[in-house]
Order: structure tokens, then C-alpha cells, then sequence
């Protein structure tokens, strides 16, 4: 498969042509969110709150990035273990979650979830933050910035390298042999 520029907000027609193992460059808006951002939107939506951010059509990249250093938009960003967010998943996909970028696999409650929602799980590159960052050009807290870099953020990326790992067909790279290989790291 040859690597795919995909853009945000998501469409179902970009998220139905997805296939586990599929390379991508995203470019666009993504937001940040670790487990107390999730914790909190989850909550309220348990409350019968609006949420702080509109999810629909959406990616949440999972980390929190380091202080920009001078001269730079934003820290280290590279992403944190998925499956810490596997119990808040689901109530942000029935918000319209399109999309969501970590490491790591994620539990079967959510692999089916990402089916009935029409949604996608992307990787990135584990234990390269640095070099993942150079591909935002923009960042800003959005919310909850009491949780300092666990606030959710508004990145703006130009070809964040990413591999489709779960995709609405029931694929799953860390369940079944797909070929597949990540964008080069100088893709950006």
C-alpha cells in the first residue's frame, strides 16, 4: 500500500477507505487529550454537560506534549499507551469521534465500537517525540488547562506520519498479518 495524505476533519469517505496496516501523513487540526482530559469529558458527559470541544469529525492524538523550548510551536510529542483510554472510548465516539493516534493495541470493546462508529485507530512512533513534533505548526490550549500538559490542545500538523492499525472492517495490525510500514521519519 502506498502512503496516503489524509486531511481533518474526517470524513466517512476517508475513514471508509482506511485499511489496517494503511500509511498516512495527516495534515489538519488534531486534538490532544490524556486520561484526566478523558476522565473529565466522560464526566461530563455523564452530567448531561456540553463538552469544551466539538469531537465530531475529530482526531485525539493521545499525549501531552513537553514546554516549547525557544523557537519552537511545542515540546516532545509523542504518544502515550492507547489502552488507558479504552474505558472513556466509547461515549466520545457516540460524540462523533472520528479518529484517535497512540501506541499500543486496544480492547475489543473498542475495536467494535470503532465498527458501529464509523471511527479509526491510527500509531505513531513510540519514544520519538521530538522528532514527531516537527511536524506541528501550531498549538494552543483549548481546555482544562489547569491539568497543564494533559489540557486538551488544538494542534495544527502538516504530514503527521501515522499507520492505520484498527480500521471499521474489523482490521487489526497487532491481530492478524498485515504488511504494512510506517511513513518514513522524514516524511515531514
Amino acid at each position: 500500500m502506498r502512503t496516503l495524505r489524509i486531511t481533518t476533519p474526517l470524513t466517512d469517505a476517508v475513514i471508509k477507505s482506511l485499511r489496517a496496516g494503511q500509511a498516512v501523513l495527516i495534515s489538519g487540526r488534531l486534538l490532544t487529550a490524556r486520561d484526566a482530559a478523558h476522565k473529565r469529558l466522560t464526566e461530563a458527559l455523564g452530567r448531561g454537560e456540553k463538552l469544551p470541544v466539538d469531537l465530531r469529525g475529530q482526531v485525539i492524538y493521545y499525549v501531552g506534549p513537553t514546554p516549547a523550548p525557544p523557537g519552537r510551536v511545542i515540546g516532545a510529542a509523542g504518544p502515550t499507551t492507547s489502552g488507558r483510554m479504552d474505558p472513556y472510548t466509547v461515549p466520545l465516539l457516540a460524540q462523533g469521534l472520528k479518529g484517535m493516534i497512540g501506541k499500543g493495541y486496544r480492547s475489543p470493546e473498542v475495536v467494535a465500537a470503532l465498527a458501529e462508529y464509523k471511527a479509526v485507530y491510527f500509531v505513531t512512533y513510540g519514544g520519538a517525540g521530538a522528532l514527531l513534533s516537527q511536524a506541528v505548526r501550531e498549538a494552543r490550549v483549548l481546555a482544562y488547562a489547569d491539568l497543564g500538559p494533559e489540557a486538551i490542545h488544538e494542534l495544527i500538523v502538516e504530514d503527521f506520519p501515522a499507520l492505520v492499525a484498527n480500521d471499521i472492517y474489523g482490521g487489526d495490525i497487532y491481530r492478524e498479518s498485515v504488511q504494512w510500514r510506517m511513513p518514513a521519519a522524514g516524511a515531514f
